[in-house]
């Protein structure tokens, strides 16, 4: 009797074990999608769902399933939907977009969010942004100027909203700057400053003591050295190899021109910048070239916009690509480990290759390795 009780009992608990291994598998990937389909950044959140339902299409697993909440762009309007979502079982979400929506999400518990920010100060600890943040940038500099083998970088900042975040960002990537500066983006106090850290007032005054004492001299190739000297702007040499600008648009173009009005040619220095999207005005400005800046995948990007115009018949936005590769991420490590345990999947050492190009995770941070890319003219270089 004793033995029938053991076998019986045996036999159900490889029962509810086989039972509890089907009910496993058949479990969901319960994924929210937090974005803005409401308001004045309704045609981003648009795009950004019509990115996430192009990967799950890609990915073809019917294991992974999509719950969409509105923010508005609003914290308040964030936090109610993300308190829905979490109701519903979801233990991960994709978004919000904007910095300004996380403000409240530190009160949900058990709940990671992937947001698209690329600001990494003051967030919430279950926030981790998945933007092409400063810090992934710098790296990529980094490797650039190592191979390069440039010896002395200065910074150069504007005073803007994300100064901060830059500083903390060259302290995490350790990279070596040689001086770093502030400016001022208001073009009439722009130029002096050029000129401060280029020391240009002395090269210039350096030139006009270079004339004077040629013209004053008895050499016999006077006029010759005269006529050359005037074709020059300065005389000496910048105290740097190369110059990184974190700066975009309209305010990038001014800090170059305030150096190339300081004599102090991209041909001669390197001109590095951020990330600045292929932005196709800088391809056309000659003047301003060669400048080089860290970006995600050329090629990658390409086929992507190809193939959402060839979808929806519009071009995707940036973040549309990164939403999509989110998508392909969250499913990539449902493999690797149990989702049960969200928070556990973040901390480990991983890495999963995207569109953008390879996500790096470990300690609640995601960094991406990007490319490094050269604009000289009119063409775009990539050069790693």
């Amino acid at each position: 009797m004793y033995n029938y009780f053991k076998v019986l009992s045996l036999f159900l608990f490889m029962f509810f074990y086989l039972l509890q291994s089907v009910i496993s598998a058949e479990e969901k990937i319960k994924i929210g999608l937090l974005v803005p389909i409401s308001g004045s950044d309704k045609e981003l959140g648009e795009q950004i769902v019509k990115s996430t339902r192009t990967a799950l299409k890609d990915i073809g697993s019917d294991k992974i399933e999509i719950y969409l909440k509105d923010t508005n762009s609003n914290p308040n309007t964030t936090l109610k939907s993300a308190y829905e979502l979490k109701q519903i079982g979801v233990k991960i979400i994709i978004g919000p977009v904007f910095h300004k929506s996380l403000s409240y999400l530190s009160e949900i518990e058990d709940i990671t969010f992937l947001s698209l920010t690329n600001k990494t100060l003051d967030l919430p600890k279950n926030v981790i942004s998945a933007g092409i943040n400063a810090t992934s940038q710098l790296n990529t500099i980094k490797k650039f100027i190592k191979s390069n083998e440039i010896k002395k970088t200065i910074f150069l900042t504007p005073k803007a909203d994300y100064e901060l975040e830059i500083k903390q960002s060259i302290k995490q990537s350790k990279i070596k700057i040689h001086k770093h500066f502030t400016y001022d983006k208001d073009p009439t106090k722009l130029t002096s400053q050029i000129e401060k850290i280029t020391n240009y007032k002395i090269r210039k005054q350096n030139l006009l003591d270079e004339i004077k004492r040629v013209e004053n001299s008895d050499l016999i190739d006077k006029e010759k050295q005269i006529k050359r000297l005037k074709k020059k702007h300065t005389i000496g040499k910048v105290k740097f190899d190369s110059v990184i600008i974190s700066d975009f648009d309209e305010s990038l173009k001014s800090v170059i021109t305030s150096l190339l009005y300081t004599d102090v040619s991209p041909k001669e220095k390197f001109f590095i910048s951020f990330n600045q999207w292929f932005d196709q005005s800088i391809l056309r400005e000659t003047n301003i070239q060669p400048i080089y800046y860290p970006s995600i995948n050329k090629k990658n990007l390409d086929n992507f916009e190809r193939k959402f115009k060839k979808e929806f018949n519009e071009l995707p936005s940036f973040l549309s690509l990164l939403s999509y590769d989110l998508v392909g991420l969250i499913y990539y490590l449902s493999l690797k480990s149990d989702l049960s345990d969200v928070n556990k999947l973040f901390q480990r050492k991983n890495s999963f290759k995207g569109k953008i190009g390879i996500f790096e995770i470990e300690n609640n941070k995601i960094y991406h390795k990007l490319n490094m890319y050269k604009v000289e003219q009119n063409k775009l270089i990539e050069i790693f």
